[in-house]
Parts: structure tokens; sequence; C-alpha cells
């Protein structure tokens, strides 16, 4: 049986269900699936109309809003991928974004549009744009397309349903080389993803979805497109709104929110701050964590108060999304410290476990994770050098997806996560390579030497320090320096601590040395 597009379950669904809730902007209205799938419609029309043709991306640089889920559904509607930008990252990661995976158009957020329009002009990138003045509730995207229809309207394009190895979207992370990278996730890397929550969690027309990641995080796959293969309703959560735990408690209670998705920090944050008791929240039946560790203290303070939902771990790299779960036995037991296990591995993925070499451990040894099957990325955008160091080819031909994750498999349980094997650490929820962050610091005309390390928190989960040497003596301030991460890094790369070196240490052959660095004070 061939792969359905990822947007083919969404077009039945809104010919079945087209008078129900789809999607929900509190405080800037709502949208029913006919409304949803007539809004998508006109995008795919226009940006027929504009060039756009089957297997080309399509930048998506709008804020999380009604606009931003039409626009993606246009956007796949079209045959197209497409790729979206974290409104919030400095326009030169955004631009260099846009001009990397080669996008066609870009559906833009006016102010957006005219900030990263000068930076793509120096990259010698050019695509069309579809600009939004003012997106919220869908009216801003509605009233764009008026205005190019009043000047001269789009003929109707037909649906285009992709192959399952055509891609779908591009999601970009952290780089070691200090660009970002692109996942590239096919049709049915994503529909395998969406058929797995389906089965897994038996999400019903009934169910009211929290969408907190933003579009261009991976947990929004599940978010958007699980509820609108199920004739569910979708509740987008600003990234301003997304960090205030009172406000989410609020909102979860309002809502009626029965399938909450975040990465653990935020539900931490809702445990210590939330005031959770002034709410109700006995709609929760799900509460579906994921991205990094979550702390068993805050964790058993969730559960407490509130015990009515079911708790599942996820665990995945962007490159296969999700690949192992765990639902978490409540209540926590009070003597408990250690996190709990990543889980066993979905159904529609294989795992294995090697060493160094390669070669498969026996259970109960530590060894790096891998992953094959349909939810596997398809590779990363126009860099094969990185392919060639993510895969390990079995003999057999199959590619597994190095993780870079030690873990311990154990009976009974399956996989517990030990650590990293690079560089990279996860953060807030979002993957981070350290050595991008070196990166974004040697930009300052005054860092000689830049080096970072990440130190367990148990508040936080992970730290950042960033070790510094000035160039000529004169050390910029703390206040210099947080403006200039600001202006050149994404929110959550931004060191929480600096601190000045004469020298950086080095190892007997003159590299840095981390271990040196990670003992200092």
């Amino acid at each position: 049986m061939a792969t359905r597009a990822l947007h083919e379950t969404f077009t039945r669904t809104a010919a079945a269900w087209g008078g129900r809730t789809a999607v929900v902007e509190p405080g800037r209205g709502e949208i029913d699936y006919a409304g949803l799938d007539g809004l998508a419609g006109r995008v795919r029309d226009r940006l027929v109309a504009l060039g756009v043709r089957r297997g080309d991306r399509v930048g998506l640089y709008l804020p999380k809003s009604i606009d931003g889920v039409a626009a993606m559904l246009g956007i796949l509607q079209a045959g197209a991928a497409y790729v979206p930008v974290d409104p919030g990252a400095p326009a030169p990661r955004c631009a260099y974004i846009l001009q990397h995976c080669d996008v066609r158009l870009v559906v833009a957020e006016a102010g957006l549009a005219d900030r990263v329009r000068p930076e793509l002009d120096a990259l010698g990138a050019r695509p069309g744009w579809l600009v939004v003045e003012a997106p919220g509730g869908g009216h801003g995207l509605a009233a764009a397309l008026d205005r190019l229809d009043a000047a001269s309207p789009a003929p109707a394009a037909p649906v285009q349903y992709p192959a399952g190895d055509e891609v779908a979207y591009i999601l970009y992370t952290s780089g070691s080389t200090g660009r970002p990278k692109g996942v590239t996730l096919s049709h049915e890397n994503a529909v395998s993803f969406v058929d797995w929550c389906s089965a897994t969690f038996v999400p019903t027309a009934d169910d009211r979805f929290s969408s907190h990641a933003p579009f261009h995080f991976d947990l929004s796959i599940l978010d958007v497109h699980v509820p609108l293969h199920h004739g569910a309703r979708l509740v987008l959560i600003s990234e301003e709104s997304g960090k205030d735990a009172m406000h989410l408690a609020s909102l979860i209670a309002s809502q009626r929110i029965s399938c909450w998705y975040s990465a653990p920090s935020i539900l931490a944050l809702l445990a210590q701050v939330g005031r959770l008791e002034e709410h109700d929240a006995r709609s929760l039946r799900l509460v579906l964590f994921a991205g990094e560790v979550f702390a068993v203290k805050h964790l058993r303070a969730l559960t407490a108060r509130w015990p009515h939902p079911r708790y599942f771990n996820l665990y995945g790299p962007t490159e296969t999304n999700v690949c192992t779960f765990h639902e978490v036995p409540l209540p926590v037991p009070d003597e408990r410290t250690a996190p709990y296990p990543i889980g066993t591995v979905c159904s529609h993925l294989r795992a294995r476990v090697v060493d160094d070499a390669g070669r498969d451990v026996d259970p109960g040894a530590e060894g790096e994770l891998c992953i094959s099957g349909r939810g596997v990325m398809l590779g990363y955008w126009a860099q094969p050098e990185l392919d060639a160091r993510a895969f390990l080819v079995g003999d057999d031909g199959t590619r597994w997806y190095r993780t870079g994750d030690i873990v311990v498999e154990s009976a009974g349980v399956g996989y517990t996560y030990r650590g990293r094997r690079d560089r990279m650490v996860k953060r807030r929820g979002y993957r981070v390579e350290l050595g991008e962050i070196e990166a974004g610091l040697y930009r300052h005309a005054q860092v000689r030497e830049a080096a970072v390390i990440a130190l367990a928190d148990e508040e936080a989960g992970v730290r950042i320090r960033a070790f510094l040497a000035a160039r000529g003596g004169a050390r910029p301030s703390l206040i210099e320096m947080k403006r200039f991460c600001a202006a050149n890094l994404p929110m959550y790369m931004i060191p929480d601590q600096f601190s000045w070196c004469d020298e950086l240490p080095k190892t007997s052959t003159d590299k840095i040395d981390y271990q040196r660095l990670k003992a200092l004070p």
C-alpha cells in the first residue's frame, strides 16, 4: 500500500467534519475545518500562480498563528516542502537557512520579510514572497490573498499528493560547524510517525491538543498533524505566553486541553509556579514530554498536582522524531531520584546499541543507540558529508541513524539514557551544538578565544558556560555580551555565564582543554 501524503488525511477530515473547530488562536479567533481547508487551498492556488512546483521548498516565516497553520497546509497541498524558520532568530541565521535550501518562495510576516531581505540579497538569494501584513486568526493571510486576487485572481490548482519518498518539510537544527543543518523528512517519515501516535494515544475528534512548540521544532509535528488527522481541536500557544506558567495553567483549564505536549522544562515550571491547584485540569488525559531529561523531583511534584492523566516520556532526535517511549507509572515513589527510562522502540522503527566500532553490545552494556525504519530522515539537505557520518550501514545494507546518545538496554524497561557521545546537548527542548555557540561568540570583534561547556543543573537541566579570552586586553561587559549574543544566536543558545581568562587552558596538542575548564570554579 502506497504511503499517504502528510496532508491527505486532513483533506478527507475537512470534508467530513467541516463545521468542527479545527484551530483556536486564543485572543485572535478560531477557524473550522472547512475554513482552514479553504484558506489552505487559496494559499496553494497562489503559490502555484507564483511559480511554486511540486518538490520545491517554501519558507514559512510567520509567528505561530492560524495563518501559519493554513500556510503550512497550503504549501503541502501545492506539492512543496515547508521550511519553518524561527521568527525570533537573528536575521543572518534565517537568511542562511532560506538560501541554503534554495526556497522558491517565502510566506512571511511583513516586518520579518523586511528584516531578512537585505541578508538574502547579500547571499545572492532572491526568492518570491507572499507577504502577510498582520498575521493572526487567519485574517492577515486572507487579506493578503484578497489583495493579490484583486490584482490578478489565482486560477484553481489541484491538490498534489506527493509520493512517500518526496520531501514534506525540512527542520534546521544546530550544527557543529557553526551553521545549522537541514534535517530532511519525507511524507513517509511523517505519516509513519503520525500513524504511530494515532495507534499509541488513540486521539478522537473530541480531543483538544496543545500546540506549545514553535513550528520549527520537531515537537510541532505531533502538535499540528495528529489532531488535524482526527478532527480534533488544535489550541495554539504563542511563544510569548508559552513561558508564563500561570497563564498556561489557566489556558489548560479554559480551553479544556486533553493532550499536552512540551519539553519537561515547561512542565517543571508549571509544577513550581503555575498555581495548578487554582485551575481545573480534569480535561487532561495525556501529558507527553520530550526534548530533555525530566528531573524526577519536578515530575513528582507535577504528578502530585495532576494525578489523573497518563504520562509518557518520549525520546528521539529530530532525525527520527520520537523513536522510543516510556509510560511513567504513577505515583512517582518518594525515594526515586533517577530519571525514568526512555523506554522501548516505537513499532514503526528498529533499534540497536553499538560500540565505537559499530558492533552490537550485549544487553546491560553501554553503547550508542542507532535507529532504522520508516521514520528515519532522508538525510541532511545538501550536506552529503554529514550523511556519511550520521549513518551506520549494516551488512544487509540497512541504514542505521547514529543518535549520538549513550544508552543501556535492560529487561522490562527498554533503554535508559546515560549521556551524549559528542558535544551536543538538549536545552529547553532544543538540540544545541556547543560548537555553534562558540562560532557565534567568535564573531565578536573583541573575542580572541572562545570555549563553551555544558554543566548539569538540577533546576534547568543544562547550564551553559562560556569561557572567553579578549583581544587586546579590553573585556566587554556582561551586558554587552548578552546584547551581542541576542543579536547573533537564538535565545536558547545564549550562555548562562560568561567567564574571562587571560588564556584558555590547552592540551599537549594545543587544543582547548575542556576537562580543565569544567574543573574551574
